[in-house]
């Protein structure tokens, strides 16, 4: 841009009001046109400058409180910084030659962010306000030399003209008015070069939305000021003022936001740091529940009841962490209702090592705004909850641990398994809860693995009979059937398919399918049992897991025996039940006698294997047939009424597989 333009006394007039009428007028400019101008001026930040000298120096001159002793001491240590007096001299005089409108102003700020196009911007507002003290600092320094002073401070004060010259309120007011400003910017950049995520500290973001504008009112109202205080322009500098402080107050709006989410930030990395050296399961709540000072305190629930020891009555307990909104949480609540239910069932019982009484459930919801309405939603979820839950009405202080070392994104509800010393066994153990229910406890991520490689053979052998069982829906239950008994095989048929059509089964949202073995295709019927009987062995089971699909295997083959049929129940991969073709039927046709129980238990299959064990002993007191026999000694019959084939005897003694028997397949 040439400085022709810019001259205070330009020769062709008629030229010079051509220039100004093209010239905009800033206070008639929205700032949408003015941030979208400005923007353009902003090539990079690469520009270095001795930004803390260069501020001490400009606040000592504004301030007025400067020690000579002070300054020197900080010049001393740095011969030159940047930029150089040239530099700042070039912008003084362009602003001290700008004529006295609106619009010249507007084209010397727009001179003066060409020129410092590669600082950064607090750098452009800093550097100004330096060129703007060379000429502020001089006068007030000459107006406060006495006449007793040197000969060269006299002639200077009077070259200056000082005692002639008056600077207004308006301008000392508003030069310290430009001191804060700045330093709001100083804040803004400080806080953008620390490195923050803008998706955790999204103010950060929309203060640099203000900042252009800001720094463009800045430079606007400090070239106004210097043509005033030299005498070359009378501007109304309340005007000036007036725009910048309304885009300051936008830009410490977003700041006062910062500033609070910055402390969230910062708080959350003290307390995953502090996550890494727990000492035990109530530390590691503190640090997701409890905030700082005289934070809000957050309150415990169990049912109705207040839980006055607050979180200190899980120590040395295992806690299930059920996280999640309130938003679609139905399902997930009956099915930790019905695990709660099992582990108040004979607490004292310990499975797999671990105690059933050692293990609670805490709720923990996570709301952005708790308004009323989410109040009373969260009042209302409450009381369908028989376990504990955490009541904490805002932002929940440990939110970083829950997002970033549980796992907890896009509202998905999860449920971390805690154990007593405070370490995370499982980030999320509910999809191995809604696959294997209770099944999988104590719910580590190897007890589901194990539970999937117990069944894992039978579904890839049920595959082969007929690929279309992998429609099977995860969270559907399946009975699976066969057997000899033509009779049975269609009234079983008839009183499961009424199950799946019953009112009661459509309102509690329960998906039920069945399947006959061998049904469309009679030849796979002797191909999957001979898929079953090779898994068989005689020989010692490697591990546990090993043991237990031994035992499935002896349980299948056991009811292939009977001569009514044979019922699995499975919901989705778990197979939850293996029963006898008389009994199973007799539940299927009962249906209505026990189908409140379905709600009352909050699991079908659960209400299904309790009223088959009562018409199992009903039947008869034990179930029996043989399984893996050879060199027959003699023949006896079962003592079953309803099965009467013969047993098989083993070379050593009679083996009877019966309901009392731990082995039995008579579940």
């Amino acid at each position: 841009m040439s400085n022709t333009a810019l001259s205070y006394a330009p020769s062709n007039g008629t030229m010079i009001q051509q220039q100004k009428s093209q010239l905009p007028n800033p206070f008639e400019l929205e700032d949408y046109q003015i941030l979208h101008k400005v923007y353009l001026t902003h090539v990079n930040d690469d520009e270095n400058y001795d930004k803390d000298i260069l501020f001490k120096l400009v606040s000592n001159i504004i301030s007025a409180s400067a020690q000579i002793s002070t300054t020197n001491s900080v010049l001393n240590t740095q011969i030159s910084f940047k930029p150089d007096f040239p530099a700042l001299k070039k912008i003084s005089c362009q602003m001290i030659t700008t004529r006295g409108t609106p619009e010249c102003a507007h084209q010397t700020t727009m001179w003066i962010l060409q020129r410092l196009r590669g600082f950064s911007w607090d750098a452009k507002a800093l550097i100004t306000l330096a060129a703007f003290c060379l000429e502020y600092g001089e006068f007030w320094h000459l107006y406060r030399l006495q006449s007793s002073d040197t000969t060269i401070g006299s002639s200077l004060k009077q070259l200056n003209q000082v005692q002639f010259r008056k600077v207004s309120s308006d301008i000392t007011d508003l030069v310290t008015f430009l001191l804060e400003v700045f330093q709001d910017i100083i804040q803004w950049s400080t806080w953008s070069t620390m490195g923050y995520d803008l998706e955790e500290i999204p103010s950060l973001s929309d203060a640099m939305q203000e900042i252009p504008l800001v720094v463009y009112w800045t430079l606007a109202t400090i070239v106004a000021s210097t043509g005033n205080l030299i005498g070359t322009s009378e501007h109304k500098l309340s005007d000036f003022r007036k725009r910048l402080s309304d885009v300051v107050l936008k830009l410490k709006g977003h700041l006062a936001i910062c500033k609070l989410q910055i402390e969230r930030v910062d708080d959350n990395e003290r307390r995953l740091k502090e996550s890494k050296n727990i000492k035990d399961v109530v530390s590691f709540l503190r640090l997701l529940i409890q905030g700082n000072g005289s934070d809000q305190i957050p309150l415990l629930f169990k049912g109705n009841n207040q839980v006055k020891t607050g979180i200190e009555v899980f120590k040395q307990n295992y806690v299930l962490l059920f996280i999640s909104g309130l938003d679609s949480i139905g399902d997930e609540i009956l099915l930790l209702n019905s695990i709660y239910k099992r582990l108040q069932d004979n607490p004292q019982e310990v499975i797999k090592g671990f105690k059933k009484e050692d293990f609670k459930i805490l709720w923990v919801p996570i709301v952005d705004i708790w308004d009323e309405v989410h109040k009373e939603e969260f009042r209302n979820l409450k009381e369908s909850m028989k376990w504990y839950v955490l009541e904490y009405f805002s932002e929940l202080p440990g939110i970083g641990i829950i997002r970033n070392k549980l796992n907890y994104l896009d509202n998905k509800p999860i449920v971390s398994v805690i154990n007593p010393q405070g370490d995370v066994i499982n980030e999320d153990a509910m999809e191995i809860i809604f696959q294997w229910g209770f099944d999988a406890f104590p719910f580590r991520k190897s007890d589901g693995v194990d539970l999937f490689k117990k069944w894992a053979w039978f579904w890839n052998l049920m595959k082969k009979v007929d690929i279309n069982i992998e429609e099977m829906k995860r969270d559907s239950y399946i009975f699976i059937y066969g057997g000899n008994d033509t009779k049975w095989i269609q009234d079983f048929t008839t009183a499961i398919g009424s199950i799946k059509r019953n009112q009661n089964i459509k309102n509690i949202d329960v998906s039920i399918d069945y399947y006959q073995l061998g049904k469309h295709n009679p030849a796979k019927i002797p191909y999957f049992w001979i898929g079953i009987d090779g898994r068989k062995q005689n020989k010692t089971c490697q591990d546990k897991v090993d043991c237990e699909i031994q035992e499935a295997v002896k349980s299948l083959l056991c009811l292939k025996q009977d001569p009514l049929g044979w019922v699995l129940l499975s919901k989705g991969y778990h197979v939850t039940l293996l029963g006898h073709g008389e009994p199973m039927y007799q539940t299927v046709a009962d249906f209505e006698k026990w189908k409140n129980n379905v709600v009352e238990k909050e699991s079908f299959d659960i209400a299904f294997k309790e009223y088959y064990s009562i018409k199992l002993q009903e039947i008869s007191s034990s179930v029996s047939c043989a399984y893996n026999s050879s060199n027959v000694l003699a023949t006896i019959s079962c003592p079953n009424p309803t099965c009467g084939r013969v047993m098989e005897v083993t070379s050593v003694n009679y083996r009877c597989c019966h309901r009392d028997d731990p082995n039995s397949c008579c579940n």
